[in-house]
């Protein structure tokens, strides 16, 4: 059970299969358990998107195993920040959490070419995040 003083992050997209999911993965990777991690979608794919898979296996981050998950208000309650992304209105909203809307493209139907510079620029954004909620001791 993590720590109550661990901060957790929930990234939202539309379909939990993109954008999400790679900021959920490099948020794990990067700050492991200094940070509890959830991602979900308001209307979840079926599958992550393979360009995605292969977009972030590129940068030695497996996600083949991840599964779009449907976004629940019990997630958004138990998140200390919500980062949206492009969700627009369908993310619940609830007082005294901190969001955080990431405007970044959608990967959907885009080749790998196309979501590598996606990835990069949540992978820097991550970045920034783990610097300000959980730096390394």
């Amino acid at each position: 059970m993590p720590d109550s003083a661990t901060p957790s992050v929930l990234f939202v997209c539309v379909h939990n299969a993109g954008r999400s999911q790679m900021a959920a993965a490099f948020l794990t990777h990067l700050a492991g358990d200094r940070v509890q991690v959830r991602s979900a979608g308001s209307a979840p794919a079926d599958t992550v998107n393979p360009a995605v898979v292969q977009a972030m296996a590129e940068v030695g981050i497996d996600i083949t195993a991840e599964v779009p998950k449907v976004l629940t208000v019990e997630a958004v309650q138990a998140s200390d920040v919500v980062i949206t992304m492009g969700c627009g209105d369908t993310c619940p909203v609830f007082p005294g959490k901190r969001y955080l809307d990431w405007e970044l493209p959608d990967p959907a139907g885009q080749g790998v070419e196309a979501v590598r510079p996606i990835r990069d620029e949540i992978e820097k954004r991550v970045r920034g995040l783990v610097d300000e909620i959980a730096p390394a001791n």
